[in-house]
Parts: C-alpha cells; sequence; structure tokens
C-alpha cells in the first residue's frame, strides 16, 4: 500500500540563507519551488504505478493522484494569492 507520508516527506527542505530566516519573498518562491518539485515527483510516480499496474482504478494510482490534485491545488491557490 502506498503511504502519502512517505512521498511527501522527503520535499520538506527548507532555503535559508544562512543568516535567519529569509525574506518573505524568497521563502514564497522557494516553497514555490519545492512545491513545484513535487508536483513533479508526484506525476512521475503516477505515470510509473499506471505502467506497473495497467490501471487508472488501481488504489496504488488514485492515492498519488489524489495527493497530486492536492498540490496542483495548493500551487493554483498560491498564485492566485500573488497575483492579486
Amino acid at each position: 500500500m502506498l503511504s502519502a507520508d512517505y512521498y511527501l516527506s522527503s520535499f520538506g527542505g527548507k532555503c535559508g540563507s544562512g543568516s535567519g530566516r529569509p525574506p518573505a519573498r524568497e521563502d514564497a518562491n522557494a516553497r514555490r519551488l519545492s512545491l513545484e518539485d513535487e508536483i513533479q515527483m508526484l506525476r512521475s510516480r503516477m505515470e510509473q504505478l499506471f505502467m506497473q499496474e495497467k490501471s487508472f482504478t488501481s488504489d496504488n494510482v488514485i492515492a498519488v493522484s489524489s495527493l497530486l490534485d492536492l498540490k496542483i491545488n495548493e500551487y493554483m491557490r498560491g498564485r492566485h494569492r500573488k497575483s492579486n
């Protein structure tokens, strides 16, 4: 069975300047880049699982697809806030 925590925990890295907290803009950019990395990783993982299981409806493919949907929504909310 697929564990969502397994896939997301490896992408929690922080980006900083070495002298404390980065400015808010850099922090937001780092989060966005990390989110883009997560989305790409989840997309690749979903494709791999589909090829292995030859089914879009397997539990593993659906689990990764659901995580991917959440991350894309999170990314789009961040872009919407930035444009306002």
